[in-house]
C-alpha cells in the first residue's frame, strides 16, 4: 500500500483466498484492505493515537437514513454526551478531493450534525468546523486535539 501523509502505524495484516484482510481494532474484525479502507484505518488510528480521542468515542462506518436511502459515514467521533463531534470522509489515495467530496459530507452532515468535517485521501487532507448559526464552514489548520470535559 501506498505511503500516505499521515503517521505510520503497525496494523495486523492477513491473507484469505489471495485478499489482503486488516483487522480493525475498532469494529474488532478483519475487513478486506482496499485503498480507501487503507486511508480509513490510517485515519482512525491517528485521532486515536494523535489526537487522544478514546476508541470508545470512534465509530467506523457507521449506517444512518437520507431521505430513507442508507448511507454509511468512514468515521465518526462522538462527544462525552454522544453527540456527532466530528464527521471524516475518507477516500483512496487516488481519488482527488473536489467540491463533490465536500457536497457528500455536507449533504451526510444534514443528518448527522457533527461540528467538525474531516476530508481526506490519506495524502491531503481538509478540515473544516461548521457555522450553524450562518449556515457556513470555516476551513482549519488541523482537527482539534479531545479535550476531556469534567462537569
Amino acid at each position: 500500500m501506498i505511503k500516505l501523509n499521515l503517521p505510520t502505524y503497525s496494523f495486523k495484516l492477513k491473507s484469505k483466498e489471495n485478499k489482503t484482510l486488516i483487522f480493525d481494532k475498532f469494529r474488532k474484525k478483519y475487513v478486506l484492505l482496499t485503498p480507501e479502507e487503507w486511508v480509513r484505518q490510517h485515519v482512525a488510528s491517528f485521532l486515536l493515537e494523535e489526537k487522544k480521542y478514546p476508541v470508545s468515542l470512534i465509530s467506523i462506518e457507521k449506517q444512518f437514513l437520507v431521505n430513507n436511502l442508507k448511507k454509511r459515514t468512514d468515521i465518526i467521533i462522538f462527544n462525552a454526551s454522544g453527540n456527532p463531534e466530528i464527521m471524516v470522509e475518507c477516500k483512496a489515495p487516488t481519488v482527488k478531493i473536489t467540491q463533490e467530496t465536500f457536497d457528500q459530507i455536507a449533504r451526510y452532515n444534514l443528518k448527522i450534525k457533527a461540528n467538525y468535517l474531516f476530508v481526506t485521501n490519506g495524502l491531503d487532507h481538509f478540515y473544516c468546523q461548521i457555522d450553524f448559526e450562518n449556515e457556513t464552514y470555516i476551513f482549519l489548520k488541523e482537527i482539534p486535539n479531545y479535550i476531556k470535559k469534567t462537569f
